[in-house]
C-alpha cells in the first residue's frame, strides 16, 4: 500500500494513515533534503502532490525530527483533504504532545506556532497550555529520580489488556520465588536511591497479594524511603482491597493509592472480564478513605458496548467519590488483547464525544489536567489525561510522561529509563518479560542494571 525510497519512514506514514478510516489504495513517497529545505513528493491513487519545508538543522537529531515532521504533516494534508475527516491532533502521531511544548519552550520558540501548522485543534492546545500550568512546580529540570516496583499479577485477564500480566491462579508457584527476587533487586539498588522524588508500586493488581505477601515488598521497599518522597501503591481492583492490606499501606508510609474500577457499569464489568461489581468499588473507598491517602480512580472510555450516556454516568459517579485524582484512558487495542479483533472500534467517532464529556463534567467539578500521553490504536486519535484536584497531583505520573527524570525499574518486564540532556535524549534498560526467565536471569539483570546507571554518559 505505500512504498517510500526512505525506509527511516515507512513506520511514520503509516501511522499518519492509521488515522483515517477512508484510505487510498496506494501512496509512493520520494524524500530529499537539500540547502536547509525538506521536499517532500507523495503520488496518492494516481495524484501527485509535492510539498517544500524549511527548518533549522543544528545537529543529526533535530535533522531526523524535522524529516519525519514534514514529511508525515505532507502525508496527513494530503489524507485529510482526500477524506475529509480530520483529527484532533492532527498530523502528531507521538504520544506525549507536552513533551513536544517544552522542547519548543526551551529551544526559545512557541509551541503555538508548531501546534497550528501540525493542525493540533484550539480545544487540545488549551489542554496542553492548562496541563504544563498545572505541572508549575513540579515538572523536574533533571534532578532527582523514581522507583517503579512491578507486581505483574492480577485476578484475571481483562479483555482489553496487552500489559505482560498473568492471572494469579495459573501462576502462583511462581508468587515466593518472585517476591524473592524482587527483595534481592531492591537491596541491589539502594546506592542509586538516593535523590528519588517518588515510588511507585504498580501492575497488574498489586493489592492481589495477599496481606503478607504485600508486607514482604512494603518490607524490601522501607530502606529506600525518605520523607517528602511520594509513596504510590496502585492497589488496583476494589474487589481484592482488605482493611489489613491498607493499614500496612499506612504503617510503611505510602501516601498515594489507586482504585481503578475502569467503569461504574456492572454490565461493562462482566462484559471486560472483571469480577467485581460497582458496589465492591463503594466498599473500597469506603475503606480507604479513613487512612487519609489520596486516591486516583482510573476510567476507560470505548469499553465494550458502552454509548456516551454510559460514560457521562461513570465519569459523574467517580467525581461523587471524592477522588483525588479521576485518570480518563481512551481504549487502545494492542496485540495481546482480547479485543484486538474489534480494531474498528478503535476507530469509531464516539470516544470523541466521551473525551469531550469528561473535560465538561471535570473541569466544572474542580478538576485540573495535569498530564497526558497517548498511544497507537487508540480509540478515535484521543489521549489519555489524568485530572487532578488542586495540590493533589502525582509527581511519578509527571516524571515518567514527561520523561525529565531517570527511572529505577525492577520485577519483571520492567524498564529502567536514563535521561541526559533534559530529556533530549534517553536510554533504556530491560528486565525479562518471562517471569521464569527473569528469575533465571536476576543476578545478570542486577550487574547490568547497576552499570547501566553508573557508566559514563
Amino acid at each position: 500500500m505505500l512504498i517510500t525510497d526512505c525506509k527511516f519512514l515507512e513506520n511514520e506514514l503509516m501511522d499518519v494513515v492509521r488515522l483515517f478510516e477512508k484510505r487510498p489504495t496506494s501512496i509512493c513517497h520520494s524524500f530529499r533534503f537539500e540547502g536547509g529545505v525538506f521536499y517532500n513528493a507523495f503520488t496518492v491513487d494516481g495524484k501527485d502532490y509535492s510539498f517544500v519545508d524549511e527548518g533549522q538543522v543544528r545537529d543529526e537529531i533535530e535533522y531526523k525530527r524535522l524529516e519525519r515532521r514534514f514529511a508525515k504533516l505532507a502525508l496527513y494534508r494530503i489524507l485529510s483533504e482526500l477524506s475529509g475527516e480530520k483529527m484532533p491532533w492532527g498530523a502528531l502521531t507521538g504520544i506525549r504532545p507536552t513533551k513536544m511544548a517544552y522542547m519548543e519552550k526551551h529551544a526559545g520558540r512557541d509551541y503555538h506556532e508548531l501546534f497550528a501548522k501540525m493542525q493540533v485543534s484550539g480545544e487540545n492546545v488549551k489542554l496542553v497550555d492548562d496541563i504544563l500550568a498545572a505541572q508549575a512546580g513540579i515538572y523536574s529540570t533533571g534532578e532527582g529520580a523514581d522507583l517503579f516496583i512491578s507486581i505483574p499479577f492480577c485476578p484475571t485477564k481483562c479483555a482489553y489488556c496487552s500489559f505482560i500480566t498473568a492471572p494469579i491462579d495459573k501462576i502462583r508457584h511462581f508468587l515466593a520465588p518472585y517476591l524473592a527476587c524482587l527483595e534481592k533487586e531492591l537491596a541491589a539498588i539502594a546506592p542509586l536511591c538516593g535523590n528519588l522524588r517518588s515510588i511507585y508500586i504498580g501492575g497488574g493488581t498489586p493489592f492481589v497479594l495477599s496481606e503478607e505477601e504485600l508486607e514482604r515488598v512494603l518490607k524490601a521497599t522501607a530502606p529506600l524511603v525518605r520523607e517528602g518522597v511520594e509513596y504510590t501503591v496502585e492497589a488496583g481492583r476494589p474487589d481484592v482491597f482488605t482493611d489489613g492490606k491498607l493499614r500496612l499501606l499506612q504503617e510503611y508510609g505510602v501516601n498515594r493509592i489507586c482504585i481503578n474500577p475502569q467503569s461504574f457499569s456492572d454490565e461493562t464489568l462482566r462484559k471486560i472480564g472483571r469480577k467485581h461489581t460497582v458496589a465492591d468499588v463503594y466498599k473500597a473507598f469506603e475503606l480507604s478513605k479513613k487512612y487519609g491517602f489520596i486516591i486516583n480512580v482510573d476510567l476507560i472510555a470505548g469499553l465494550e458496548d458502552e454509548d456516551v450516556e454510559t460514560f457521562r454516568r461513570s465519569v459523574e459517579l467517580a467525581v461523587e467519590t471524592g477522588a483525588d485524582n479521576i485518570t480518563v484512558h481512551c481504549l487502545s487495542l494492542k496485540s495481546g488483547a482480547k479485543l484486538k479483533e474489534e480494531l474498528s472500534r478503535v476507530e469509531n467517532g464516539f470516544v470523541a464525544d466521551m473525551v469531550a464529556v469528561s473535560r465538561e463534567i471535570l473541569s466544572a467539578a474542580g478538576y485540573i489536567p495535569y498530564y497526558m500521553y497517548r498511544q497507537k490504536y487508540q480509540a478515535g486519535n484521543n489521549e489519555n489525561v489524568g485530572w487532578t484536584k488542586p495540590g493533589r497531583a502525582c509527581v511519578y505520573n509527571i516524571d515518567v510522561m514527561e520523561e525529565t527524570t531517570d527511572n529505577i525499574a525492577v520485577g519483571a518486564n520492567a524498564v529502567s529509563k536514563r535521561v541526559f540532556d533534559g530529556g533530549a535524549r534517553i536510554e533504556r534498560f530491560a528486565s525479562q518479560k518471562d517471569l521464569k526467565t527473569y528469575m533465571e536471569k536476576l543476578d545478570e539483570t542486577i550487574a547490568k542494571r547497576y552499570e547501566f546507571f553508573t557508566k559514563n554518559p
